[in-house]
């Protein structure tokens, strides 16, 4: 075995990116001897929620194996211990990732009333109550899979989008604040009294990764004023609530429900600061109505996809039951071309179910259906149980011939109680799943002789196994009934009914430059954007419909055009354009995805957007070898063009 007893498991779980988890495996005794032999189980069950940092740290022990030894404790600053756990830079194994320019989202959160608390607490009571606290905060930012940057007695500090990046950063902050807030509201102090928290959340352009401090106070520090405007908004915020940034604000659009909070001068700011406290979830039925409140640019170069979906739902329609997979990249218009084929249906007659995968959920089994039976039976989580029921039985009246024992297996899905109302759920865990499953498609079947249903499951690559289970038994019933189920999924995504005589695929590919230009056209009011900065945007933006409207938003609002007779020109000189906020999260998420590669895709964003073979090699250095592999995965991640 390569583990050796003086191994320094902190400045291990360091060298991996992970330090997070440095006071989790302290307290849990974790030391060398142990670490090998922990399980996915055990790491789960110490708080390492993020299935990613589980299987990084799994991995990473594995990866120990057969090596002949691990020597101890160099500073955090050298050279990670584990070269197998480092990231690669041109091909030198063991050197540690540098500082980096990129988009965060920071969120403060601080304890309320701890220095009273200090005061009448023991110093023992004290102390637990702050691990309390600490271990609290640190779950649910892990839970969200944000990076716990330090913890300091009464307070927390964490980043969103570094050292791995994701594409809604900001909204994956606002909701590990809100489970914040309300786990630290549940914990239990002496005398009764009940504890709080104020955070503050802030997005911005920082440089992240230099290492600042020595020993246990070393820390991976972010330079910019976005941490300091987080800061100053938790200091704001009221106990028990959270305050987000104007940027962070406009990232998140209709996915949670905030109020205005009138600009305040904060100190270390010149103008004062427009804010917004979040109130909880909002209502918006899907997150591409929740992201695209404002009207949305017409749909372009879609009109076969469309002709295609519209030619399948007159199969299903007729009782041909159809099922269509619908693949792309993010940003592609996949969830837009939903929301056609539902405008082209709209006169129609028929029953609409959708189904929302998640990738906070995808160990939740049955999300997507449970949220489906909650929104369309109108059930909040906040009502009563009776009236959460009454809700129930009204959604499932006429489409179960058992409704005494439809609504107790329903329910038990719902975590709705039914005491006093049905008899108590009594069956083997395999047994109620499927005689759950036996149900759930019966309601089908019943809307179905009723009239056509269109089902619309989104982003099923993330739905959990058992949602994975289900829907593969209702793809395979529906041949023969008036039932069209349309799954969206990304290029990773698996294809999932291939065997079905009554399956479709259809991949949506990117517009062409007259295509794109037309998008752009119909967001300027038919104005013709001069030709260098209509160039700029067509160029960055490389037919990804999404990007196109994203950016030339960005040209409008900026003030680098303006009207001359009738015509829209340039104000002055033209600089690169920048990629916008709401675009930054998702292209470094796939950056960071592509690991040891994407300081090829860095070096070539700095040489420009065109370059030779042998420039490129030239600027990192690789080999022949590994630079082809290197460009053929950015190729095929659509990250760079094909070689001309």
């Amino acid at each position: 075995m390569a583990l050796r007893g003086q191994m320094n498991v902190a400045v291990w779980l360091k060298s991996l990116g992970l330090e997070q988890y440095v006071p989790v495996f302290d307290d849990n005794a974790i030391d060398a001897e142990i670490l090998p032999r922990l399980t996915a189980e055990d790491l789960k069950e110490i708080g390492v929620g993020a299935l990613g940092h589980r299987k990084r740290i799994l991995e990473a022990i594995a990866a120990m194996e057969g090596q002949p030894e691990v020597v101890s404790a160099k500073p955090a600053s050298a050279s990670p211990i584990l070269m197998s756990a480092s990231v690669e830079r041109f091909g030198e194994p063991g050197r540690p990732r540098e500082a980096e320019r990129r988009q965060l989202t920071v969120m403060f959160v601080d304890l309320v009333g701890s220095t009273a608390l200090a005061t009448r607490l023991d110093p023992e009571e004290m102390r637990d109550l702050l691990r309390q606290f600490q271990n609290t905060t640190a779950g649910e930012v892990l839970r969200f899979e944000g990076h716990v940057a330090k913890l300091m007695g009464d307070g927390a500090l964490a980043y969103f989008g570094w050292p791995q990046a994701h594409e809604d950063e900001a909204e994956r902050a606002v909701r590990a604040a809100l489970a914040v807030v309300s786990a630290v509201n549940r914990l239990s102090v002496k005398g009764g009294q009940q504890l709080s928290v104020r955070v503050g959340i802030a997005t911005g352009v920082v440089v992240v990764g230099d290492l600042i401090g020595i020993g246990s106070a070393q820390e991976n520090a972010v330079v910019g004023e976005t941490p300091n405007l987080a800061a100053r908004l938790q200091a704001i915020a009221e106990p028990g609530t959270v305050v987000i940034s104007e940027l962070t604000y406009r990232l998140i659009g209709n996915l949670f429900e905030v109020t205005s909070i009138r600009p305040q001068k904060l100190a270390g700011f010149d103008t004062p600061v427009s804010a917004f406290k979040v109130i909880g979830e909002g209502r918006a039925e899907s997150r591409f109505e929740a992201l695209h409140a404002d009207e949305s640019a017409p749909l372009t170069g879609r009109e076969h996809d469309i002709a295609l979906l519209l030619d399948r739902w007159r199969l299903a329609a007729s009782g041909e039951g159809q099922v269509v997979e619908l693949f792309g990249e993010a940003g592609i218009g996949k969830s837009r071309i939903l929301q056609e084929l539902r405008e082209h249906l709209k006169d129609e007659a028929h029953t609409r179910l959708r189904y929302y995968c998640s990738p906070y959920h995808v160990e939740t089994a049955l999300y997507p259906v449970t949220d489906q039976l909650l929104r369309a039976g109108d059930i909040r989580r906040t009502d009563p149980p009776d009236r959460q029921l009454d809700c129930l039985e009204q959604l499932l009246a006429g489409s179960t011939k058992y409704p005494n024992e439809a609504i107790p297996l329903i329910a038990a899905l719902l975590s709705i109680p039914t005491e006093g109302r049905y008899p108590k759920v009594d069956l083997m865990a395999q047994k109620q799943k499927t005689r759950t499953f036996e149900l759930l498609i019966e309601q089908l079947e019943a809307l179905a002789r009723s009239q056509p249903v269109l089902m619309l499951l989104e982003d099923a690559h993330f739905l959990d196994p058992t949602s994975a289970e289900l829907f593969d038994q209702i793809a395979g019933r529906i041949q023969q009934l008036p039932v069209l189920l349309i799954a969206t999924s990304r290029p990773e995504g698996a294809v999932r009914w291939s065997g079905l005589p009554h399956a479709t695929f259809l991949t949506l590919n990117r517009l062409s430059r007259a295509q794109a230009a037309s998008i752009i056209a119909a967001m300027t009011g038919g104005k013709q954007l001069p030709a260098a900065v209509l160039d700029q945007i067509l160029s960055k933006t490389e037919g990804v419909p999404l990007f196109v409207e994203e950016l030339t938003k960005v040209v409008l609002e900026s003030g680098l055009l303006q009207m001359r007779d009738g015509e829209l020109v340039l104000a002055g000189p033209l600089p690169p354009l920048a990629v916008p906020a709401t675009l930054h999260d998702s292209l470094m998420a796939r950056l960071d995805r592509l690991d040891s590669i994407r300081d090829v895709a860095q070096v070539a964003a700095v040489i420009g957007r065109e370059f030779t073979h042998e420039l490129l090699a030239a600027a990192t250095g690789l080999p022949e070898l590994e630079l082809e592999r290197a460009t053929n995965q950015l190729v095929t991640s659509g990250l760079f063009p094909p070689w001309q």
